[in-house]
């Protein structure tokens, strides 16, 4: 076929590194800037093959999230705004990586096995970050789309968020919402005021725009909250470099408030992450201790929420939480045991959240680093809004509804979206008369450390469990039990990483020494029987 040559030659422009390998996961591809301009384009190729396969538009967004601003990345978004069929990130892997002679042949196995018919027309929606890499990343996805004969529609400097609405609205006919930026403001701007219209004033918010898009995009956003709620922005990108000493997860490693950041005691405070997709909030007491607030809280906060509404509205709906092994031990105590609610111990990964949520009428997750949403099945959101236009029904339970109805319109259930999940915590806070204090207090949390081991190869470690207990190397999963049994209330774990040679050591306990002393020493454990590389862990005190 002529249109695979072309694809070829064009290909030529952006040259593979010889021998260069990159692996598609929960992340997308995300690796040094220098290094993907090859990867970029061909996943705009695959973009193509995806939207003709679906027959609807895909999405491609360039971005690397929270790692350091010389990265960046790529991730496919899928018709209903999720991410990419695990099934494709096999091609999406094997399109990368093949050298170039071997590009066509790549490209008709995949349209072989998918048995893709080339004669439709296929449509992609691109957006990116603001790293100084992803404008001409983002212009080399797009000549991939062109090169096969794909319609690109260029949305520019957008969080990752934001791409999926677009993609879900343009493939439900804008049933999810006006296909536009602006469509995206004001449905969460006119949801979030009318939750909040009866609540008392609130002071303002400080936010961390981890001097990325998150930042420029709350700018845009905050005439259409109409002084409903005021934020004080921090780091937007006007002077500092993106996700260096700020951002949601340099506050949830650090355990500490960001550069720039003047917090006065009791303020409420929140972090994005450098593409918007995660949500971390914290403050300082009146002692001047600094307390994090990550997604357990925030899935806590969250679910109580919604099932006093649900309860209110006289709506029998299964809520459930869906957690990872990172998920603090005292938070599935309380969401279980005070709240009776179903909670589910997942894999690591977003995407492993997002498909257990499914199967409840409605599903929290969060994972531990702030990334998260809240999904309604079909079913729910019909009943919900039977009740909400039902004018026979008891004036409690219809006002229920129609809090759950802009609860709804409030969420962004494509994905996790710092924008969207800050105006729903607000409007909780706000409508419940919450000081971040007062939700802190819901529970307490088990004081715990994250560290990581460099080793020399991370596929020696094997998990089972939900990663909760590992399979190999022999003697590991002992160690770390034996360790677990010196302290109270203690949990560890490790798992592999799923980009670089590093093994996650997490570990809690009753006190923050013993937590320290734990994570220390189940990293040693894991150097010793791993093949740790480079100098033994030291302990953190």
């Amino acid at each position: 076929m002529a249109q695979f040559e072309a694809a070829s030659q064009k290909s030529a422009q952006y040259p593979k590194p010889a021998g260069f390998i990159l692996q598609y996961g929960t992340a997308g591809f995300r690796t040094n800037a220098k290094q993907l301009p090859h990867v970029m384009f061909r996943m705009g190729l695959l973009a193509v093959l995806r939207s003709l396969r679906t027959r609807a538009t895909i999405g491609v967004m360039v971005t690397a999230s929270h790692n350091p601003e010389e990265d960046n990345g790529v991730k496919l978004i899928d018709p209903m705004g999720e991410m990419l069929e695990m099934a494709w990130e096999a091609y999406a892997t094997q399109l990368a990586n093949a050298e170039q002679d071997g590009l066509v042949t790549a490209l008709r196995d995949i349209i072989e096995r998918e048995a893709i018919n080339m004669d439709h027309s296929a449509s992609v929606f691109v957006g990116r970050d603001t790293r100084p890499s992803s404008q001409s990343l983002s212009q080399a996805v797009q000549d991939g789309v062109s090169a096969l004969g794909g319609h690109c529609q260029d949305f520019g400097l957008v969080i990752t968020p934001q791409l999926h609405y677009l993609v879900c609205c343009q493939n439900t006919q804008g049933r999810y919402g006006d296909i536009s930026v602006e469509g995206y403001y004001k449905k969460l701007s006119e949801a979030f005021i009318k939750i909040t219209k009866n609540a008392p004033p609130r002071q303002p918010l400080r936010v961390d725009g981890a001097n990325g898009i998150g930042a420029l995009q709350l700018k845009a956003m905050e005439p259409h909250l109409q002084g409903q709620l005021t934020v004080l922005l921090t780091n937007d990108g006007s002077t500092g470099k993106l996700n260096h000493l700020c951002g949601a997860d340099y506050v949830k490693v650090q355990q500490g408030a960001p550069q720039g950041m003047e917090m006065g005691l009791g303020e409420r405070c929140c972090s994005f992450d450098g593409d918007g997709d995660r949500i971390v909030y914290y403050y300082k007491d009146d002692k001047g201790c600094f307390h994090l607030l990550d997604g357990d809280k925030i899935a806590t906060l969250i679910s109580t929420f919604i099932k006093e509404l649900l309860t209110k509205a006289g709506l029998d709906l299964q809520l459930g939480v869906i957690q990872t092994a990172y998920a603090n031990g005292s938070s599935t105590h309380y969401l279980e045991d005070s709240m009776k609610v179903t909670v589910r111990c997942v894999k690591t990964g977003v995407k492993h959240l997002h498909h257990a949520a499914l199967e409840f009428a409605v599903g929290v997750y969060f994972e531990a680093n702030g990334h998260g949403t809240v999904l309604f099945s079909k079913a729910a959101e019909e009943k919900i809004h039977q009740l909400a236009k039902d004018g026979s029904a008891a004036e409690e339970r219809r006002n229920a509804a129609l809090q759950l109805e802009s609860t709804i319109n409030l969420i962004n259930q494509t994905v996790g979206d710092a924008i969207s999940d800050m105006l729903l915590i607000e409007a909780v806070l706000a409508v419940k008369g919450l000081t971040v204090q007062q939700w802190d207090a819901i529970y307490t949390e088990l004081p715990n450390r994250q560290l990581k081991v460099k080793v020399s190869d991370r596929r020696v470690i094997n998990t089972t469990d939900a990663e909760r207990k590992t399979t190999s190397p022999a003697g590991l999963q002992e160690a770390i039990d034996e360790l677990n049994r010196k302290y109270r209330l203690a949990r560890s774990f490790v798992r592999p990483s799923g980009t670089e040679d590093v093994v996650r050591v997490y570990a809690e306990a009753e006190t923050r020494e013993t937590a320290d002393a734990l994570a220390h020493e189940v990293s040693l454990a894991v150097y010793r029987l791993a093949g740790g590389v480079g100098e033994e862990p030291k302990p953190l005190h």
